[in-house]
């Protein structure tokens, strides 16, 4: 009789203990692993097709010069400098065009938010941060422990929000129906003063938690966050440059004006910088493919006041297009604008990041690492044979505390 081959100590209690957890192991598991940054390694490039997506992907010296000459030719032809001024003077006209065309049907609700931001989850922040400052170069094997933490976090409320979804609309219909046009008649009287902002009088102001996303589209984020925080005693702010988008917001039957506050806002705009709370008192600013759509000579004064916003030890979480991403090698000649910042057909716009660009401008705006990682994926269409290296960045940065900064 042929011998079973034995299973190491260590797998046989790690199993064990996520079994009694009711979690899955990443080996046990159909669906994609749930480490960060994922940890579906390409082993076998024979099996290239087998999956949508594999991760930590390493590129060849080669690839990293074929990409580098692809970025090199459609850079070579740049937009006229007088007709480059419009794309940033009118980059809400184009953001509203873009709306008006797509609705909310262009991106995909970001379900992966709580497996890569546990920090969005407010009884779960300070045990996040604690995680991340250990481990700010976490590596691909991630431990028995780890894996636990991380999958608990990223379950946490799922189930619970389901059975809330229907409860949620009901009582989001009657609040527009009975009272919600008062309710954002005094929204806007907020705006009105600072002197309302400073005591306390603003919307959300008795939550004990609060987050802000800068650029919320259609609510692609905002939507997987409310079901997440239904029944916490926190407070979502979302705006974006384009009305349109803030009307799909708004007109959503999940949007509950109790618990989140959509505005028009354009980041750029230092005249008009004022935002419906106080500045210090946001727990964490969500900043999901935006900066990447400012033009470079802006950014670092956004991260600036983005900054001030924060309270001490709050968190800032971002995630954008990082240099030689697929969509960057794809543009054609002639929507160069300059350097890595590009105009796509559509006229909104477009920069490739590095990791060291983003680093200079958080750190310059006062705030510490935390995570700082490229995160190279090999995104598969199974269907055309279709491979394509995704490069994204993804960072979390902390607002000092008073004893940091000293």
């Amino acid at each position: 009789m042929k011998r079973r081959p034995q299973i190491p100590l260590i797998h046989m209690v790690s199993i064990a203990l996520l079994r009694k957890l009711g979690l899955q192991c990443r080996f046990q598991s159909t669906r994609r692993p749930t480490a960060p940054l994922g940890s579906r390694i390409l082993t076998d490039p024979s099996r290239v097709f087998e999956h949508n997506m594999w991760d930590h992907i390493q590129w060849s010296p080669e690839q990293e010069d074929l990409a580098r000459q692809k970025v090199e030719e459609n850079s070579s032809v740049k937009i006229p400098v007088e007709e480059q001024v419009k794309y940033d003077k009118d980059a809400g006209l184009y953001w509203d065009e873009f709306y008006r065309a797509h609705q909310n049907k262009f991106f995909k609700d970001r379900r992966w938010l709580f497996l890569e931001f546990p920090e969005l989850l407010q009884h779960r922040t300070h045990e996040c941060n604690e995680v991340d400052l250990e481990s700010k170069n976490l590596s691909i094997s991630c431990s028995c422990v780890s894996l636990e933490t991380q999958t608990k976090l990223a379950g946490i409320g799922r189930a619970h929000a389901k059975q809330t979804f229907e409860t949620g609309e009901k009582v989001n219909s009657m609040e527009r129906t009975n009272g919600g046009m008062n309710f954002k008649h005094k929204l806007k009287d907020w705006k009105r003063t600072d002197i309302q902002k400073n005591q306390g009088c603003f919307p959300g102001s008795d939550c004990t938690f609060k987050i802000f996303e800068v650029g919320c589209g259609a609510g692609n984020s905002v939507f997987p966050i409310l079901s997440e925080i239904r029944e916490l005693r926190a407070f979502l702010y979302c705006c974006d440059i384009s009305a349109r988008a803030v009307d799909l917001v708004m007109s959503h039957p999940l949007y509950n004006a109790s618990q989140c506050y959509a505005f028009v806002h354009d980041l750029c705009d230092e005249a008009n910088s004022t935002y419906p709370f106080p500045e210090g008192c946001i727990d964490v600013i969500l900043l999901v493919f935006v900066l990447s759509s400012i033009h470079p000579e802006r950014m670092q004064k956004v991260i600036n006041r983005l900054s001030k916003l924060l309270k001490p030890g709050g968190m800032l979480l971002f995630r954008d297009y990082g240099r030689y991403d697929f969509s960057q090698l794809r543009l054609k000649q002639g929507r160069c604008l300059f350097g890595n910042f590009y105009v796509r057909g559509d006229g909104t716009c477009v920069y490739y990041f590095t990791k060291e660009e983003i680093a200079h401008i958080f750190i310059t705006a006062g705030l510490k690492e935390v995570q700082n990682v490229m995160d190279c994926r090999l995104q598969v269409n199974r269907k055309k044979k279709i491979a394509m290296h995704r490069v994204w960045i993804q960072c979390k940065y902390q607002k000092p505390f008073t004893k940091d900064l000293n």
